[in-house]
């Protein structure tokens, strides 16, 4: 039979799609099929090095590799961490200052040549020296804020000296802050006292476990050669076009045991289907990268993959019409899966940058113009589709640190007091050709990094009208967006608009966004304010209460009122999948939900 000719399409421009509709053509003498899931990602990875990630996508391949000692339960809700790696959750002292963690023994990682043919078990030592790779200068850790200001004695000096002498970073030097009891026993001393320092040991794409003989024989290319004791291993790779995961044949003996929602009766009975079951249930996931957001819906809707992973928006009105599955997609067995997932778009602003940067009363005033200048509203209703909320601060819902109640200036949308706030402070047409110059006479562009998928085109087309509305020049910078995470850690590019999304339950992630020693890392507006830093060290030692969520509100005003950032929107997404996916739920703080699904293709 002739295939349609939009399958035909796809699979001239994409082969990837080709040899996925091949393999599900049925064989003449059956035989047992892999079960593969399918789908892609809009959005090119990095690498796969848990000291040198940041981006998410680069994140969900790490997480599926790699193991911390701990995890957040799949489809408990509220979420909640258990062990992973570790025998139980981690003994933690009263005063918050002293995490004791018990590896589980006969835990192996995926074989490599760097074992030289031997079974290597997973260790204690395997996690200190996961956790000081971060701290070596040489890896540019961009997740290294996160265990700086926890303050492990005797890293932070270590990293020091690497730097100041230039000198290889030493990992064998013993440090108050980790203790190495025994094989399977480490300890973390920290002065912070940091009640949630210990959410980041259940995110794999930052601690997962690495071995000391990988590095060793990768070198610089580690971010090539993810090995870890996941429960996959990556067999195939071409940058930015396919990923390949196969199961790990190391990885332990786990068994299926979610407990979902009592409200949600799909996955009662998929949860009661697969109990018991060896994890992980299928046997490769095979990603694609599709930019363009046409033909991954399209490649969808052909059952050339299984999942589509956030709906694009501008298809949201044709699949799920006042956020319900259309009828005709109901009727093919299809399940829809929509949740807020806890990030924030933003567009930040180089705090360094000479023409948008700093904080004298003309700079605060141009950067507030401009946001002003925004209309969130439209933003919503056109690329976005209606598919998120307008953000009043940089913590989003479904975190601690959300307050429903605060209502601030970054939802407001009025040219008149962006043109008023610009006259004021000097930002007029000087030389008379309708463009606004700087207080000095010289000309005012703003630069604007973004990519070229369908949504980001609408986005820029809305800043582009927004500028003219306020007479400022705007150019835009495209590049790839792997492209601009390098220039935006470098400090390169003047604004840029991006997502960041948190890895557990509560909000300091977001706030982290404006914490001066974060520079270059999370805080990439390089915003650098001592009001602001005072009050995050100071929530982050707190217990969850009123007091913490008064501290955290206040940061939220301040990052405001200097807008280093323009708070965008808090985003709702929709993951659609076909009925032989079995078992699938969305949890934000969960990487690798691939070990937790079935694939069972006799479902019609």
């Amino acid at each position: 039979m002739a295939r349609p000719w939009a399958a035909i399409l796809l699979c001239v421009a994409f082969p990837w799609l080709a040899a996925s509709h091949a393999l599900a053509e049925p064989e003449s003498e059956p035989k047992a099929q892999p079960k593969v899931l399918r789908y892609a990602f809009r959005i090119a990875e990095t690498g796969f090095d848990p000291a040198q990630i940041s981006d998410l996508y680069s994140r969900i391949i790490a997480g599926g590799i790699f193991d911390a000692p701990l995890q957040f339960e799949y489809l408990a809700r509220p979420v909640r961490l258990q062990a992973a790696t570790a025998e139980a959750l981690p003994e933690i002292s009263a005063d918050f200052k002293t995490l004791t963690f018990r590896i589980k023994p006969g835990i192996y990682f995926n074989d490599d040549p760097a074992f030289e043919g031997k079974k290597r078990e997973l260790t204690a030592g395997d996690y200190v020296y996961s956790l000081k790779r971060h701290f070596d200068p040489r890896w540019k850790s961009p997740n290294l804020y996160l265990f700086e200001i926890a303050r492990i004695p005797g890293l932070n000096e270590l990293r020091r000296e690497a730097l100041q002498h230039k000198t290889p970073f030493d990992y064998k030097r013993p440090v108050a802050g980790l203790t190495l009891i025994d094989r399977y026993t480490f300890q973390v001393h920290t002065e912070a006292g940091d009640p949630r320092f210990v959410n980041h040991f259940a995110d794999p794409s930052t601690m997962g476990a690495v071995a000391h003989e990988v590095v060793e024989r990768y070198s610089d290319k580690i971010m090539d050669h993810p090995v870890g004791t996941g429960a996959w291993a990556l067999s195939e790779w071409r940058r930015s076009s396919r990923m390949v995961l196969e199961k790990n044949p190391n990885y332990r003996d786990v068994r299926y045991d979610e407990q979902p929602p009592t409200d949600n009766a799909r996955l009662l009975a998929q949860a009661a289907q697969l109990k018991g079951r060896k994890l992980p249930m299928i046997d490769r996931v095979e990603i694609a990268i599709i930019e363009e957001n046409q033909p991954r819906w399209l490649s969808f809707l052909q059952r050339e993959s299984d999942m589509v992973e956030e709906v694009p928006a501008e298809y949201a009105p044709i699949a799920f019409p006042n956020n319900k599955l259309a009828p005709n997609l109901a009727k093919m067995g299809l399940q829809m899966v929509r949740y807020a997932r806890a990030d924030v778009a933003i567009s930040y602003f180089n705090m360094e940058d000479p023409t948008v940067g700093g904080n004298t009363p003309a700079k605060i005033a141009l950067r507030r113009a401009i946001a002003l200048a925004i209309d969130v509203d439209k933003e919503i209703r056109l690329p976005r589709r209606g598919q998120a909320i307008a953000a009043q601060g940089p913590i989003s819902p479904g975190v601690f640190g959300f307050d429903p109640s605060l209502k601030t200036s970054m939802s407001e949308h009025d040219i008149a007091r962006a043109k008023a706030l610009l006259d004021l402070y000097g930002y007029v047409d000087a030389d008379g050709d309708g463009w606004r110059d700087q207080p000095d006479g010289s000309p005012l562009t703003i630069e604007y990094a973004t990519e070229q998928d369908g949504e980001k085109r609408g986005l820029a087309e809305l800043w582009q009208k927004a500028m003219d509305a306020i007479n400022v020049r705007i150019k835009f910078r495209h590049a790839k967006w792997p492209e601009n995470l390098k220039a935006a850690t470098a400090g390169k590019l003047m604004m840029w608009g991006v997502g960041w999304s948190a890895a557990s339950p509560d909000g300091d992630t977001f706030l982290a966004l404006g914490y001066g020693p974060n520079k270059g890392q999370a805080n990439k507006a390089r915003f650098d304010l001592p009001a602001f830093n005072a009050l995050y060290e100071e929530q982050k030692k707190l217990p969850n209460g009123p007091e913490r969520l008064r501290l955290m509100t206040e940061a939220q005003k301040l990052m405001v009122a200097y807008m280093p950032i323009k708070l965008h929107v808090h985003r709702v997404y929709t993951d659609i999948l076909q009925p032989w996916v079995i078992g699938y739920d969305r949890n934000a703080f969960v990487r690798d939900f691939w070990k937790y699904i079935d694939i069972d293709k006799s479902v019609p």
